[in-house]
């Protein structure tokens, strides 16, 4: 899974979906709370500039009017609250030695709004400087309501007063308007927009999910298609890759192709010289064998000549690995030789089996060429039927992409050191018993070049030989 190109993207894409869409979430989040919080920032300065447009100050007093213009601030407990308080210096003077010792300012509340009746008025209050602003949270609680918390504003401003109409001498009051208001409102309004937010982000998620799996299938589209052809390739129904491919794979087609012909052509060249090699050399064997006054010694290594030739040009007659492209129905082959071979030992009256009741091993290939499969299994059933008593069984199954294909017999079976002979590569192909002759040699140089597996055990069902073949498929 991990090496498919089609999981890397669809996981690279689902990362950057998973990645990007929640950052931007956060990012839009904490930008309108900031924006939320210089709008109510700008909204409570522009309260304090409307209280302090009504504030008077005469003779160090504070006059303020009744009722203000922002109802608000004349409701109990609405949420809206407006303080005026002086920051006074208090000193603490020593008895002992006469001299100041400590002083700290305290606020002192000069006026408060309708609005804070049945509240608890904070007791820390910051006062800025004269002509700063101080903007933050304070806890604030009535005797209904837990304590919850609010924004503050807080502008300190100083009036110029006189000490009477006829003086002109004149005095700093200084004063700090604090406008207080609820997050209530502050907090809907961010969660609706967090809820709005997050939902279509959501929505957008799986849209770009969505999104995504179309556009990697139409992306990967030429793949599929080539790996399609590739299988027809292999199945024999195509010679060559047909279809046009995009700028990236147009290079891998056309050399694919160029591969097919050519080892095409090769395998067609060295079939029709093997074919005339043959000829040639069984012509002037078969006129040596008739002379008459050949010994017999003469004759048997002749015969040898003759097997070994049949053997080599077997050998090397086979495609081997060359022949990936093309595919054969294992059980069309098994049903072929079945009807052949019941024919040949008709006399032994051979009961021939074979797992067909597998719709699997009914459809298993073997990536490679006929001739090569009809040499591979025609040989172990021969041998299987000169051993058999009885039976012979073929089993064919496809089990981790490898084809396993089974013969077994009810004979005698091979003890251990002939199963050691049979697998050895050094051992002359005259010296097996009777019915694993040459043809095992044959078997054994066909699945090599195919790099496959030949085993041999005991049959469990049959309790004879059993001759096993892996291939990768």
């Amino acid at each position: 899974m991990f090496n498919s190109l089609k999981f890397r993207l669809i996981l690279s894409a689902g990362l950057m979906i998973l990645l990007v869409l929640p950052l931007i979430g956060f990012t839009l989040s904490n930008a309108f709370e900031q924006k939320l919080t210089q709008s109510i920032k700008r909204e409570l300065s522009a309260y304090s500039y409307a209280i302090l447009a009504v504030a008077e100050v005469e003779s160090n007093q504070l006059f303020m009017p009744e009722q203000l213009l922002e109802n608000q601030f004349n409701v109990a407990q609405s949420g809206l609250y407006a303080i005026i308080s002086q920051r006074t210096l208090i000193k603490t003077v020593s008895t002992e030695k006469s001299l100041t010792q400590d002083k700290f300012f305290k606020n002192k509340t000069l006026w408060q709004s309708h609005s804070l009746l049945g509240m608890n008025t904070p007791n820390k209050i910051m006062s800025p400087e004269v002509g700063k602003i101080d903007f933050s949270r304070i806890p604030l609680s009535s005797d209904q309501f837990e304590e919850n918390s609010h924004f503050i504003f807080s502008y300190t401003v100083s009036f110029t007063t006189y000490q009477s109409n006829d003086s002109n001498e004149s005095f700093d009051f200084p004063i700090t308007i604090h406008i207080i208001k609820s997050l209530a409102d502050f907090e809907n309004l961010q969660q609706q927009f967090q809820q709005q937010l997050w939902t279509w982000l959501l929505v957008l998620m799986l849209l770009l999910v969505v999104v995504q799996v179309f556009w990697l299938l139409w992306t990967l589209k030429p793949l599929r298609d080539l790996k399609e052809e590739l299988q027809k390739i292999e199945t024999g129904n195509l010679d060559r890759l047909q279809k046009n491919y995009p700028v990236e794979l147009t290079q891998v087609s056309t050399q694919l192709n160029l591969l097919l012909a050519t080892e095409q052509g090769q395998r067609k060249r060295y079939r029709n010289a093997l074919a005339d090699l043959a000829h040639s050399l069984k012509t002037p064997l078969a006129v040596i064998q008739s002379q008459g006054e050949l010994t017999q010694s003469s004759q048997e290594q002749l015969a040898i000549i003759n097997q070994t030739i049949e053997h080599q040009l077997k050998r090397a007659q086979s495609a081997g690995e060359s022949s990936w492209h093309l595919g054969v129905n294992v059980d069309e082959v098994l049903t072929k030789l079945f009807n052949s071979l019941a024919k040949i030992y008709y006399d032994k009256g051979l009961v021939f089996t074979k797992n067909n009741h597998d719709k699997k091993a009914k459809k298993a290939m073997f990536r490679g060429d006929e001739a090569d499969l009809l040499e591979l299994l025609g040989n172990l059933l021969d041998n299987a039927c000169k051993a058999a008593k009885s039976a012979v069984l073929v089993e064919v199954n496809t089990i981790n992409e490898s084809l396993i294909i089974k013969i077994a017999d009810d004979g005698l079976g091979l003890n251990d050191e002939e199963k050691i002979q049979v697998l050895q590569r050094g051992t002359r192909v005259d010296t097996y018993q009777q019915g694993h002759g040459i043809g095992l040699a044959i078997v054994r140089d066909l699945v090599s070049s195919y790099q496959g597996e030949l085993s041999i055990a005991q049959s469990k069902r049959l309790g004879g030989a059993e001759f096993s073949l892996r291939f990768n498929v």
